[in-house]
Parts: C-alpha cells; structure tokens; sequence
C-alpha cells in the first residue's frame, strides 16, 4: 500500500495521446413530482442543466484533472456542440491541434435527463438519454489528416490511449496506422474496445481494456470463475499479440493478465454504485497516466481500480482527483483515516451528495477527550439528515480557545477517533477560532449546535439560514464535559497520592 502511496503522490505530468470518439455530455436535472395526464410519463421540472466532455473526451478530462499534458486527436461537427466542447478543451488545457471538423456529421451530443423526488428525500435517477450523432466512416480526406498529425505529434508522447466507441472514427486502416506508429516510435498503446465479436483490429496494441459483457462478446468465452477469466484473457492476448489485457468485472474488480501467462484478480472495495457512466474511461485514463509516468502496468492495476471504484459513487462521468485516490488509499490502509479530508477534496465529494439529494448536516468542536456526551450529541446530529460533516479544531485552535494546556489530545489522534464513529461520515480539520469559513465551503443543509447556542446564537447560522438551511440545537448530557472529567482526574489523583503519602508514613 506504501508503494501505491508514493506512485500517486509522485506521479509526473506525462504527454500522454487520446485518441477517440469525442462526445458533449448534457445533464438536464429536475424535479419529478407529476405523471403526464397526455402520456403515462413522469414530468420533470428543470432545475439546472450542464455539460461535460463525454466519450473520449471523459479521458482527457480525467487525465487534465490528474495532471498529464494531453494531445486530443479525433472529429467534431462544424456545429454549437462542438465549439462548446472545444472551449471546454481548452479551458482544461489540453492539447486540440489534433481535432478535425468534419462536416458530414454533427458533433455526438448525450443528453441525459435526471429526476429526483424532493419530498423522498435522495434517489436522483436517469429518466431518458437522447442521443444527437451520424456514425459513418470517415472520409479518406480526413483521415489522411489524422494521420499526418499523428506522424508528426506521436514520437514526443508517452502514452497513447484510444477510446473507441464504435462511432466512425477509429476505421481498421486508423487503427493499423495508429499501431504502427506506436511500435515504430516504441510507444505503449492502450486501447478501451467497442463491443464488438470481431477484434482484429486492435492487433498489436500492448494492452486493452475491455469489460467483462465485451469480453464474453469478442471470446464467445462466458465469465463465471478464474479458469474463465485465465482463457479469455489467454485467447485476447494470444490472438491479438497484445502484452497485458485487463479485464473490468463490475463488483469483482478487475483481472490483469500478461502474455506470459500469469493472471490475477485484483479485488474491489465494496460501495454504493450510483452510475457506471466513465468508469471503463477512469480505468483507461489511470493506466495512461501511470504507465506514461514510468511505472508498470501491475502497479496501475490497483490504481485504476481504486479511481474507477470512486467513479462510480458520483453521477456521470466526473474525474477523479489525485487527493481522492489518496484518501482511498489512506483508508485501505487505515479503516478509518478515509473520512478524514481536506477541505477542497471534501467540497467536491459533497457536491456528489448533492447530486443525490443527500441531506449534509455539520456540526463542530474541539472534542479533546472524547466522552459519552459527545457521542450523543453526534448521534443527535446525525439523525437530523444523511450523512454528518464534523469541523474539528486544529491544535492551535484549541489552544487559542481554551489556553497553553490545551488540548490535551493531539489533532491527529482527535480525528482518527472521531472518524472511528458510526454516525460520522467526514472529519475536516480548521485552524480559526470560529468554523464560519468551513460553514461557507461546506454549505450544509443542517447546522447542529449544543443548546447552549441558543440565546447567544449558533456561529454560522445566517449562512445556512440565508440559502434555506436550518439550525438545530442538541441536547446535552448533564454533568459530563472535559473539564469535569479532568477536575474528577486530578481529584482522585491527588486522593491517592495523600493515601500513598499517609501509608508511607505509618508503616
């Protein structure tokens, strides 16, 4: 696990190549109260709509997010899709002198429609997806095009990556050319194949990725076990002439196999799958960017299975950060450290939940000695919605706070405990003597405060309050507080060293 620790917090900004079936992604999100009285369909009620890079595009977005230099090669239409799509190239910082227009055909736009009901509390879900493409051949002209950048632009790469989705782009002849190029230059290439029965095609790539429905699809080989996953790899690898197959298997992780006939499962972490949409592009986009970083393809196994598994916890195909993959990692070799993040990487998780409807509930304090009544006071906060955000002060808050004998527990072992709770979801530590700016990133929908709070006011509450959140005040545990608890200490301290005092006398 070290290992994999140190590969992600080095990994270099390698030039790696994308080359596929470029797409827009639209989400059209909403609120699904009514049925159609024209049609037995829901009716959603549009809140916000955005876009995306979709297909290929979903791999160069993953890759910017990691950090490589990305070259884009493939086709968009002379249309609003395409100049958006562009513009989000662009404002990536990714390469685009490789993109084509190609004006038989529109740029391929997905337009996704996601509902939720508001009063059930959670469960976005996709309604419909309406598909705006042309999938044609292209045309020689462009091709020719294609391949005289990919002359001139290959021999400074790292990595070359093709995402091929079946579109028109990635012809036998595009491929061929793209293969020869690679081995002409010594180039590691990557392919993610469509679904197809027939993969010569993608002879002599070093590796694929397809999943387990393409991979039964291409072999005519049904996966149930280990000797399965072992002949179908076999038959891709030897037919192919391929180095490395990796085969994605859903819940079961994925299955890394090497021509030399060595195979192995590599496990998944269980997890709530919310949308299998960019996962194959997460593992594509991981191997790139570890390989493209120098190391071996059984050390980007894990990583890309640990990145595509944070994948699908969020809704579309949304790149996964560094500091995500860390916290992964973090937590596998520690079962709690995963709930502890920082601030940046916790707002972008939150937004997730948002996504789903989760109600966010953010309570904070210094929690120096843990004792029963905070327990349940988090077990109140925790009830008061879906998950529970605790901003824990930093050691120097504590001590600003409560004076140069404060805490009496370090930040570190304070977090770690409190993220061995059951009722809490994320720990963020602040280093102010108020949380108000934590309140203003994590932007909950409940604040809970001890009731204590309520005459002198709750910190944060006109923030929460101004957007339509609510502030809740917990009940306390009578009796029971840290300065009791080390006042009972000292008293029963000082008793027993009188007792020993007055023992040692008499005898």
């Amino acid at each position: 696990m070290d290992k994999l620790i140190n590969i992600i917090s080095n990994l270099g900004s390698p030039k790696i190549m994308v080359i596929g079936d470029l797409m827009l992604d639209k989400y059209v999100w909403g609120e699904v109260k009514r049925i159609s009285q024209e049609a037995p369909i829901p009716i959603i009620n549009v809140s916000s709509e955005d876009v995306r890079p979709g297909g290929a595009g979903s791999v160069v977005n993953n890759l910017k997010t990691l950090g490589a230099q990305v070259f884009v090669c493939g086709i968009i239409g002379d249309d609003a899709h395409g100049h958006a799509l562009m513009s989000i190239f662009k404002q990536l910082g990714a390469d685009t002198a490789g993109i084509m227009v190609d004006k038989s055909r529109p740029t391929i736009m997905k337009m996704r429609f996601m509902g939720h009901l508001q009063t059930a509390g959670k469960g976005v879900q996709q309604l419909l997806r309406v598909d705006y493409e042309k999938t044609h051949v292209i045309s020689a002209e462009i091709e020719t095009q294609l391949n005289n950048y990919l002359n001139k632009t290959i021999p400074s790469c790292d990595v070359v990556l093709v995402s091929d989705m079946n579109k028109g782009l990635l012809s036998h002849s595009f491929l061929k050319t793209i293969v020869t190029l690679c081995k002409k230059h010594k180039k590691t290439a990557i392919v993610d194949p469509k679904l197809v029965n027939d993969y010569s095609c993608y002879e002599g790539f070093t590796a694929m990725t397809p999943n387990r429905n393409e991979t039964e699809f291409a072999t005519g080989i049904k996966i149930t076990d280990n000797d399965s996953l072992h002949r179908a790899g076999n038959k891709l690898v030897s037919n192919l002439s391929l180095e490395y197959c990796v085969i994605t298997i859903d819940k079961d992780g994925m299955f890394l196999y090497h021509k030399n006939g060595g195979g192995k499962i590599i496990p998944t972490v269980p997890r709530a799958v919310f949308d299998v949409t960019g996962a194959g592009d997460m593992v594509l986009s991981m191997f790139g960017m570890v390989v493209g970083s120098g190391h071996g393809f059984e050390e980007a196994a894990p990583l890309a299975n640990i990145a595509a598994g944070i994948e699908v916890g969020k809704i579309g195909a949304t790149p996964v950060s560094k500091g995500e993959i860390m916290s992964e990692l973090m937590g596998v070799k520690n079962q709690f450290s995963g709930k502890i993040k920082d601030v940046e990487i916790l707002a972008g998780i939150l937004n997730e939940h948002r996504k789903k409807n989760d109600k966010i509930v953010f309570t904070n304090g210094c929690f120096d000695i843990l004792h029963i009544g905070h327990i349940e006071y988090l077990k109140f906060a925790r009830k008061q919605g879906d998950l529970l955000v605790v901003g824990l002060n930093t050691d120097r808050s504590v001590k600003s706070l409560k004076g140069p004998t404060r805490p009496f527990v370090s930040e570190v072992e304070r977090a770690k405990m409190l993220s061995a709770l059951e009722d809490v979801t994320y720990v963020v530590l602040f280093d102010e003597q108020t949380p108000l700016n934590l309140i203003s990133a994590v932007k909950p929908d409940v604040l809970v405060k001890g009731e204590d709070w309520k005459d002198a006011g709750a910190v944060g509450s006109e923030i929460v309050e101004s957007y339509g959140g609510k502030v809740v005040f917990a009940p306390f545990v009578e009796g029971v507080s840290t300065t009791n608890i080390v006042s009972r200490i000292i008293k029963q301290h000082s008793e027993t060293e009188t007792l020993k005092d007055a023992v040692g006398q008499t005898s």
